[in-house]
């Protein structure tokens, strides 16, 4: 049994409430608040008043905690606890009773005394484990409509929006993981703050934390799904904290738009001959499609942007400011929206948009081509999930995601080459002991492997598009046994948002690494270089505290971080905005100062190294002497590498280490060059 201490306050109400059912005068020479003893009564200890409050049933609505035992797990053996104790295994109210009263525990003037049963009370029936409602999944999507539901009639669409961080928001395994720990680190005063807007069906569903997502309807694993956008009627302005509320309706309810909706008039006008399905009583076969549409503004507007891509959490951190960098941005100025830039034809340029035909219908094109916005949503992110659950994959469904857990993917499974070297002794999980099914099973993951390659393709590009480093310049002349110092330029092109932006409260990495190459073809001199644990090697990196490998003194690195104030002093770096340095159990609530006020919360804040829109800055190092001791010609390379998340936040949110090799496989590096220049 958890031995949980009890506040003063409650141990003095139960203490009362037990004198009234024993009958005896309570005398009380002290309150609660004074720390003292209580006299009167013969007291039960702590221990006892809880054993006491779980036979009731009491002890875990007071205390705020679930049962973890029974009543039969409570031993009556004990030699230390009163026989009264003991007694209330059988009967419950026995504990309340007087030793010296025999055993009515109101001493015999109880006016209901012989009612009622004789028999004692029996600990409850265990109860069997609730079985998952068959009907669940047909209810959701009555309610909430997948993407694979408006995939009959915009297959294009659905297939841009599978591979996208849109997509991945939910079933991110980073996700999941911080936000778990923030939970348990704030004591749950977080509330469904993250959830609102990376799953915001099932927040509308009011899905308890204790469901597992694997375990969840499909439609609340799509993160923000189409219904997540297309089914809103408000504008919730540009601080809802991603507080917006899905129109409920099935398939045929309407859906928002930001086009002229002609061809939908169209297409319904002749629904009969085009085989549509308005409504759900129509039988027989058919296509169904949504009855109606109404114009969204906000669709046609940065703004629809701004309740997740502008975000500040309680105590008044913004962990999402890239929306208050647009509009103060020369993009905004110009009247370039975000949809010019992360829907248009190129990814991460405002270059005009594609023209495709919107829908088909029984798998034809329907109507003229037109706009096309991408629904890729182009940005530099990329996914660290299994690939049997991400993308997003009609075809995967023929296994459960607890299935795909247990697929290795990287042994080869269902290959040629793996399945002809199976032998009779080699043992798999089931389903995969079926060497059909994991066949069938490689084919969605070799799918789903070469959408991932592509969109890491298109997180370069945008990347690219925003990014630009310099050839190399030189302070000094590069001299045998000299030091050089020289620098990089490093500007952001892009006319829209600081680089990097996007959510601050994951941290993401851009940092510059360049190395020196002299003749012999040796690397003699490199910053950006990583730890063993593949941190930078700056004051996060135990590689550097342990004095295992040298700090990187002119690392350059546009990583925004956290800082918050010690109890004494300035104040430092965290990876998560909770200062346990002022409050060892942090709560996150309002902040009684007003953030407007002082520009940034109490105690914690953020520490920009982002670079503006068409701003730049200059990385500048000291090559040291010993790197030039021979003269010829050298080569200096450089390059800059993005990852989303940094390994010492990895490891404090206790992600597994699948989730670090692959955040590190899948880093990106963009704007590559060489520089060969002479020492003599």
């Amino acid at each position: 049994m958890m031995l949980i201490t009890p506040r003063r306050e409650t141990l003095a109400i139960l203490t009362i409430w037990l004198s009234l059912w024993s009958g005896l005068a309570f005398t009380p020479l002290a309150t609660a608040d004074d720390g003292m003893q209580f006299r009167g009564q013969q007291t039960l200890s702590d221990q006892e008043l809880l054993e006491v409050g779980q036979l009731l049933g009491v002890g875990n609505r007071l205390y705020g905690r679930q049962p973890e035992a029974s009543v039969a797990t409570i031993q009556p053996n004990n030699s230390r606890r009163p026989d009264r104790l003991v007694a209330a295994e059988i009967d419950p109210l026995a504990a309340f009773a007087d030793p010296s009263a025999g055993a009515d525990p109101l001493g015999g003037d109880d006016p209901l005394a012989g009612l009622g049963s004789n028999e004692p009370l029996k600990p409850p029936a265990a109860k069997t484990p609730e079985k998952k409602d068959p009907h669940e999944g047909l209810w959701t999507e009555e309610c909430y409509p997948s993407a694979e539901s408006c995939r009959a009639c915009h297959p294009k669409h659905y297939d841009e929006w599978s591979v996208s961080s849109h997509a991945y928001a939910t079933v991110s395994p980073m996700f999941q993981r911080f936000e778990q720990a923030i939970t348990e680190l704030t004591e749950g005063t977080v509330g469904y703050f993250c959830m609102r807007c990376h799953s915001p069906v099932a927040t509308q569903l009011e899905i308890p934390r204790t469901v597992s997502i694997l375990d969840q309807p499909p439609v609340a694993r799509e993160g923000v799904t189409c219904i997540t956008c297309h089914r809103i009627n408000e504008h919730y302005g540009r601080s809802s904290n991603g507080d917006r509320r899905i129109e409920p309706g099935n398939i045929h309810a309407p859906v928002g738009r930001g086009g002229d909706g002609a061809g939908l008039a169209a297409a319904l006008a002749n629904a009969e001959k085009n085989k549509l399905k308005t409504h759900s009583g129509q039988k027989g076969a058919g296509q169904a499609i949504h009855n109606g549409s109404y114009f969204f503004e906000p669709l046609t507007k940065s703004d629809i942007c701004a309740s997740c891509h502008q975000v500040a959490v309680h105590p008044g951190i913004s962990l999402e400011v890239v929306h208050a960098q647009y509009r103060s941005s020369p993009a905004a100025k110009c009247g370039i929206s975000c949809q010019d830039c992360h829907m248009g034809a190129v990814p991460g340029k405002a270059a005009g948009y594609e023209e495709s035909h919107i829908a088909e219908i029984s798998g034809k094109p329907y109507g003229n081509p037109k706009k096309h916005s991408n629904h890729t949503f182009w940005g530099p992110g990329y996914s660290i999930a299994h690939p049997g659950i991400f993308p997003h994959n009609p075809k995967a469904k023929a296994f459960t995601p607890r299935q795909w857990l247990t697929f290795d993917d990287r042994a080869g499974w269902g290959t040629e080459e793996f399945e002809r070297n199976v032998t009779k002794g080699m043992q798999f999980p089931k389903p995969w002991d079926n060497a059909d099914d994991r066949r069938d099973a490689r084919k969605v993951i070799d799918a789903n492997n070469a959408k991932l390659d592509q969109k890491r393709g298109y997180s370069a590009m945008t990347l690219e598009a925003g990014a630009q480093v310099s050839d190399p310049v030189f302070y000094t002349t590069p001299q045998v046994g000299m030091p050089l110092k020289l620098g990089y330029r490093v500007d952001n092109i892009s006319t829209g948002h600081n680089l990097p932006t996007g959510s601050l409260g994951a941290q993401p990495q851009l940092w510059l690494n360049a190395a020196l190459i002299n003749p012999n073809g040796q690397r003699v001199w490199e910053t950006g270089y990583l730890d063993a644990n593949a941190d930078l090697c700056d004051m996060h990196s135990v590689e550097v505290a342990k004095g295992r490998i040298p700090r990187d003194k002119g690392l350059f690195n546009l990583q925004t971080k956290f800082l918050i104030n010690n109890v004494r002093g300035t104040d430092r770096e965290a990876a998560l905005p909770l200062n346990f340095s002022l409050d060892q159990l942090v709560f996150l609530r309002p902040g009684a100062v007003p953030v407007s006020v002082l520009n940034h919360p109490p105690l914690i804040r953020m520490e920009a190294h982002s670079i503006a829109p068409l701003d730049h800055r200059v990385a500048k190092y000291t090559i040291p002497a010993e790197a030039f001791q021979v003269p010829g010609p050298y080569r200096l390379s450089v390059r800059m590498r993005s990852r989303t998340e940094p390994m010492y936040f990895m490891r404090q949110i206790n992600s597994t280490p699948d989730m670090i090799r692959r955040m590190n496989e899948r880093m990106i590096d963009i704007c590559h060059d060489s520089h060969t220049f002479m020492v003599r």
